[in-house]
């Protein structure tokens, strides 16, 4: 799985985006895994985490699913972190809200909070 650890490069706007993501895996406790969408700016000291841990209604990609997927809800809305687009929009809804981390650092933000904004974003349409 070593392609799937690699530091990966995304341009947004006049804006370059490093990311990644990273899976911790607990084969005892499903409730102590997590999957986690890395993002720093080109040129910056800082970084934000969006983390996603399984929960009701909330399922991460535990070797059952394709990997970095994040399923919710009922409705079974999902994204793969593996795919820029997704990427971008979860960028974007942080943007939007105020969740960059200004300072160096790591910033770690809920990544279902940030997946229900942008599912409603998409559902909403143009």
């Amino acid at each position: 799985m070593k392609r799937e650890r690699r530091v990966r490069r995304l341009v947004d706007g006049d804006t370059i985006w490093f990311w990644s993501v990273r899976q911790k895996l607990d084969r005892g406790r499903y409730e102590n895994c997590l999957l986690t969408l890395s993002l720093r700016r080109e040129g910056s000291r800082s970084r934000l985490s969006i983390v996603f841990r399984p929960g009701p209604d909330r399922v991460i990609s535990n070797t059952y699913f394709e990997a970095g997927t994040v399923v919710a809800g009922p409705e079974r809305n999902w994204l793969n972190l593996y795919e820029p687009n997704a990427v971008r929009g979860l960028l974007r809804i942080a943007a939007a809200r105020g969740d960059l981390p200004t300072e160096p650092g790591t910033r770690e933000v809920d990544g279902w909070y940030l997946f229900e904004a942008l599912v409603a974003a998409q559902n909403a349409g143009p």
